[in-house]
C-alpha cells in the first residue's frame, strides 16, 4: 500500500524560482520605444509646444492638426552602422513613435508652423478666433 504524503509548494525550488523571477524585473537586450517628451507653453496668440526627437531626419515627421487635437509622429532609423556589423549592445530604440494630445481650444491649422532643428521640433500653433454668437430674431 502506498503512503499518502503533503505537498508543500513553498518547498519546492521550481516554484520558488517561478516567484521569485515573477518579481525581479525583466531585463531585456531588445530597445523599447521611448516615450515623446513634449512642453507646452501658452501665449497670448496660441501655444509653443517644442518636442525631442533626436536622430531623426526632418522628412521623417509628420505632425497634424485635427480641431484641438495634435499629433505628432516620427520614424526613426538605424543610421552610420554597417550592415554586415555584428551588434554587441542595441540601446537605441529604432521604429515608430508619435505622440497625440489635445488643447483647450481649437486651432487655426494655416497659420501653425512646424519647426526643426538640433534634434528639436518647435511648433507654433494659432488659436483659432472665438466665433461671436448671434442673435437670432425672432419672428
Amino acid at each position: 500500500m502506498a503512503s499518502l504524503q503533503i505537498y508543500d509548494p513553498f518547498a519546492d525550488p521550481t516554484v520558488e524560482t517561478l516567484l521569485r523571477s515573477f518579481f525581479r524585473p525583466e531585463r531585456s537586450e531588445r530597445a523599447t520605444p521611448r516615450s515623446l517628451p513634449i512642453d507646452v507653453a501658452e501665449t497670448e496668440n496660441g501655444y509653443v509646444v517644442q518636442a525631442e526627437l533626436a536622430g531623426v531626419a526632418k522628412d521623417e515627421i509628420h505632425v497634424a492638426i485635427e480641431g484641438n487635437q495634435v499629433t505628432i509622429a516620427a520614424e526613426v532609423k538605424r543610421r552610420g552602422v554597417d550592415e554586415n556589423a555584428r551588434v554587441l549592445r542595441n540601446e537605441r530604440y529604432y521604429g515608430n513613435v508619435y505622440r497625440t494630445f489635445a488643447l483647450p481650444v481649437e486651432l487655426d491649422e494655416g497659420g501653425s508652423e512646424a519647426k526643426y532643428e538640433n534634434g528639436l521640433l518647435t511648433l507654433t500653433l494659432v488659436k483659432k478666433p472665438a466665433v461671436a454668437g448671434r442673435k437670432l430674431t425672432v419672428q
